[in-house]
This record gives structure tokens, C-alpha cells and sequence, in this order.
């Protein structure tokens, strides 16, 4: 019943670095933009990254900027996250997300996306 499927998450160390995938069995993803959210306990759902359907463009947030990486395999349909020194703030349930009608290729507010994953939990200790 759900469209998307994330797994990769785990506990790290910070400093450490982890891998994240999203893939479907009911989708192409190359019809869609994506993005991937995180949320923390008691904290608002937020947009880590996102690229476009066709690959040529990304989006970070100034947060994960220059340590997170966003890329899609349009072989193997799925979409990944590469987290690299990671820190205890990033700890979070991240979720993967496909947006295919509107007009921008990313989102601030999850509202906006069509399809959603259960989400991994990533857990980074200090």
C-alpha cells in the first residue's frame, strides 16, 4: 500500500556517515521530483533535499548543506541520500517523498508532495 520505501537508516557515531535509498515498485521515479524530509521529536517535518526529475537540479538546506548529497539512479528507480559527517542534530526519522504536478521541483511543505514513505529512523550519538 505504500507507494515509497526508505531503508539505509541506523546508528552512527557523529562524524560518521550513512547512505539512505528510496525505491518503489509503483512508481517511476523519473516522472517525478524528489525530496527527502526529516523530523525530529516534537519538531515540524523539514525539507533536507530534493532534485529534479530529470537529475539536473538539487536542493539542500543550509543545515545539511555541503555534507549531504542527493542523487537518483533512473536504472535502478531509486532515489538516495548520502550523509556524511553527521551530527547528533541530524538525528530524525527521514522520509522520502514524489512530487509529479507542481511547478517548482521542490517544496518546503510536505503538503505539497503526492506520494510518501513510512520513513528509517536515523539515530547519530555523541
Amino acid at each position: 500500500q505504500v507507494p515509497l520505501v526508505e531503508s539505509g537508516g541506523g546508528l552512527v557515531q557523529a562524524g560518521g556517515s550513512l547512505r539512505l535509498s528510496c525505491a518503489t515498485s509503483g512508481l517511476t521515479f523519473a516522472g517525478y521530483h524528489m525530496g527527502w524530509f526529516r523530523q525530529a521529536p516534537g519538531k515540524d517535518r523539514a525539507l533536507v533535499a530534493a532534485i529534479s526529475y530529470g537529475g539536473g537540479r538539487t536542493y539542500y538546506a543550509d543545515s545539511v548543506k555541503g555534507r549531504f548529497t542527493v542523487s537518483r539512479d533512473k536504472v535502478k528507480n531509486t532515489v538516495y541520500l548520502q550523509m556524511l559527517n553527521l551530527k547528533p542534530e541530524d538525528t530524525a526519522v527521514y522520509y522520502c517523498a514524489a512530487e509529479g504536478t507542481g511547478g517548482s521541483f521542490y517544496y518546503t511543505q510536505w503538503t505539497q508532495y503526492d506520494y510518501w514513505g513510512q520513513g528509517t529512523q536515523v539515530t547519530v550519538s555523541s
